[in-house]
């Protein structure tokens, strides 16, 4: 095959963030720009003969192009195949299966995750390691550092498109390109891990579900599972085609943006079980009868739980959270006497534990859960684990979370997300916390005494690397905390988290609403951090 050398010049933009690199369709769509940092990934690996790249994304707008370039690029920089998710299509968590089950060299997903999709929207890209993992910060770092000095790109101009609709093996010159079945994939993994048949007959008794895919890439996979295999009416699915535009929606599974889905599990017929998955399918959103479940309960009640699924009946090797998470699942581990590591944000920090076998589950607090079954979080998995328990236990979804409650105490909580924020705003913000590191401890504000603030940091367990400035804590005497944080996932302005929380025994607190009993931590919260003023916001785009 004829390689093309083609000249280029360095963007000054492409360091890739917590998951990859996430910009504007256009600026991907500008001249070399998605092909830079494709080549500059490809730079970064020494990538051996034989070798296999599994490629395919969540099905947003520019996709499918993205998809027919980076074939062409993988020909030109030694691949001798390539896998592609049928139509384009590979959810991350079935993207890190398929790179561990066909051990493949990597993996490039194309994904903004819970962004939104369209000509005027978000794009991303990110590689995966052969583990099935996000690259570690040593590879994005070294990827960000050739975007900044590539001189040209190889890419086989002459390579005719793939068709991504038919399940096959296109070679050309010995390099192959197969589309495959990434759903059939995906749904034997979980169907090895669950009791399918429990589930089955619960759903046969009379339970009813609703599942939400928003319009994104978890519909091709929900219709397989709950449908085809556990036996659901067509009806417990909704927006379960993909669009390219996520239907104009926003597909981030939460209280605000999968309001549809909200306003049937609070409603008068409301089904017994509710879930939600997002753009690329690898967060959750969980809800009983008028119940929301905060993703910090799930994973601390899945693991207090764990034994009753399959996969995990011999217990857990330990657990894991990012540090803006819940302590609720610290407080299981205590009781099972495992391990529990803090990590910060961003999934690929669970991997080396994963690998290790120092963890089984994992999950933070921005909707997404998972185990040491793919290196991702998994939606599918979370919501599956939820269906499972139920059928084991016969409890409705709030009586699970009530007695879990009451068994081990509630850590109140609640995220607010001040969304398109101007950056040098936000900075403030963050630099006015930093200014009173050294007062704030033993300050007092009402029913509240400072005892430390900090900038989180992290060294690895596994491999001694150090992750510093990785949010703002301001901890309480009382064990209360607010941490504020930068998101790393948006592709414009700043999204500002503050997450607040509060663990409370007392059984009368533990029935109020998370935004009444954090009231007057919102409060000193606000008066800390100077948020309002320092930014005009005076409510959160988002509270979860």
């Amino acid at each position: 095959m004829p390689i093309n050398i083609v000249p280029t010049q360095p963007f000054s933009d492409q360091k890739p963030g917590t998951s990859g690199l996430r910009k504007k369709v256009r600026v991907f769509q500008q001249p070399h720009y998605l092909q830079n940092f494709v080549q500059s990934i490809f730079d970064t690996l020494e990538i051996p003969a034989g070798a296999i790249l599994t490629l395919g994304g969540d099905g947003r707008f520019y996709n499918k192009e993205a998809i027919q370039v980076i074939i062409k690029m993988a020909a030109a920089n030694g691949f001798a195949k390539v896998l592609v998710g049928q139509n384009g299509i590979l959810s991350t968590p079935a993207a890190s299966h398929v790179i561990r089950k066909y051990e493949t060299f990597g993996g490039i997903i194309l994904s903004a995750s819970h962004n939104p999709g369209g000509p005027d929207d978000d794009f991303g890209i990110k590689y995966n390691t052969s583990n099935g993992g996000p690259a570690p910060e040593k590879i994005t770092d070294a990827i960000f550092a050739n975007s900044k000095q590539i001189q040209s790109y190889k890419i086989v101009d002459d390579l005719p498109e793939v068709d991504l609709s038919s399940i096959g093996t296109t070679t050309l010159d010995g390099y192959e390109v197969q589309v495959i079945d990434s759903v059939s994939d995906h749904a034997d993994l979980m169907q090895s891990m669950f009791d399918f048949d429990a589930i089955k007959r619960w759903l046969a008794a009379g339970h009813s579900i609703k599942f939400d895919a928003m319009h994104a890439v978890t519909g091709p996979y929900a219709k397989e599972v709950f449908v085809n295999r556990l036996g659901a009416p067509e009806d417990s699915l909704m927006n379960c085609e993909v669009s390219e535009n996520f239907g104009g929606g926003h597909p981030d599974p939460n209280l605000t943006y999968a309001e549809e889905l909200v306003n049937i599990a609070y409603g008068d017929q409301a089904p017994d079980f509710s879930a939600a998955s997002d753009g690329d399918g690898d967060r959750n959103m969980i809800l009983g009868k008028r119940f929301f479940v905060t993703p910090s309960d799930s994973l601390a009640l899945i693991a207090a739980n764990a034994k009753l699924i399959p996969a995990y009946a011999g217990g857990l090797s330990g657990v894991a959270r990012s540090m803006p998470t819940s302590g609720a699942v610290d407080r299981v581990a205590a009781k099972l006497g495992i391990d529990c590591y803090e990590t910060p944000t961003g999934w690929k920090f669970f991997g080396n534990l994963m690998d290790a076998g120092k963890v089984t589950l994992c999950g933070e607090e921005s909707f997404g859960t998972g185990s040491d079954h793919v290196r991702e979080k998994d939606g599918l998995w979370a919501v599956l684990c939820w269906l499972n328990l139920l059928a084991a236990t016969g409890e409705s979804v709030e009586s699970l979370v009530r007695k879990h409650w009451q068994q081990y105490g509630r850590n109140v909580y609640s995220r607010h997300d001040y969304e398109n924020v101007p950056s040098a705003p936000a900075q403030a913000v963050m630099n006015h916390v930093k200014q009173q590191f050294e007062t704030l401890p033993g300050q007092v504000f009402g029913s509240y005494t400072v005892h430390t603030v900090d900038d989180f940091s992290y060294t690895d367990p596994i491999d001694s690397s150090i992750s510093t400035g990785q949010g703002l804590r301001i901890l309480f005497v009382c064990g209360s905390r607010v941490v504020i944080r930068l998101s790393g996932t948006g592709t414009e302005g700043a999204t500002i988290r503050v997450y607040l929380e509060a663990y409370t025994e007392d059984p009368a607190q533990q029935q109020l609403d998370a935004q009444d009993a954090l009231a007057e931590l919102i409060s000193v919260s606000n008066q800390i951090s100077q948020l309002p003023a320092l930014t005009g916001r005076q409510q959160p785009t988002v509270i979860t």
